[in-house]
């Protein structure tokens, strides 16, 4: 027998320590945060400890429960008000100033400044009635608010509508606007939302005729 026959084989442990030394980082990781399959409540409050709740959702969520989403008039109904209120009293001012003036003396002109008056004063309540128009859909019926000294909402059910109609007159088409009109069983709940744009008022027609049907099924 040779002497390197003989001879005890080269020991491995060198290379098993140095598997362990790369292994080790790795476990002792894994030992302090857990395992990356981990699941659970636990596990799910970890992850989400540090992500800040994104505001949109807090806001939608604060406004579902809060009460009702109201939507509001578009700003073509101010514009269309302020002009044809501009029309209106300017040609009673130019009237009012110009007959006397010229029947009984210029000092009887003075009577055009009431329409003026009258006209700065409704430029002002015109855009506080337009802000106080608002409506939301419910669940089962419609809110309509409006009013400035006095407030006046109107609840329709949709079990109660009977028709549902879109109508646009000249200065209102001239504008780019439509009104809704509910015509329900009582005459007393009737209600119009005016000065809506035309997509969004056959779109509020379609859907009161849908879920008024529904509900009048459904009795």
């Amino acid at each position: 027998m040779s002497v390197l026959s003989a001879a005890p084989p080269i020991p491995t442990m060198v290379s098993v320590v140095g598997v362990m030394d790369t292994v080790s980082p790795t476990y002792a990781g894994l030992m302090d945060t857990g395992s990356p399959h981990e699941t659970g409540p636990q596990a799910a409050a970890e992850d989400t400890a540090g992500t800040p709740e994104p505001a949109g959702a807090r806001s939608v969520a604060e406004a579902a429960g809060d009460g009702p989403v109201w939507i509001a008039l578009p700003p073509g109904l101010l514009k269309m008000r302020r002009l044809l209120l501009v029309v209106w009293l300017g040609l009673i001012a130019l009237a009012a100033g110009l007959l006397p003036g010229l029947l009984a003396g210029p000092a009887w002109a003075v009577f055009a400044l009431l329409p003026l008056a009258l006209m700065a004063w409704g430029w002002g309540m015109t855009e506080r009635n337009w802000r106080s128009w608002r409506y939301a859909e419910r669940a089962d019926d419609l809110l309509i608010s409006r009013g400035v000294l006095w407030r006046e909402e109107t609840v329709v059910p949709y079990g109660r509508m009977q028709l549902v109609e879109v109508t646009s007159g000249p200065v209102e088409r001239h504008f780019g606007l439509a009104s809704v009109q509910l015509h329900t069983a009582a005459a007393a709940t009737d209600a119009t939302i005016p000065g809506l744009d035309p997509a969004e008022a056959e779109r509020l027609r379609d859907r009161l005729t849908e879920l008024g049907e529904a509900r009048s099924a459904g009795l």
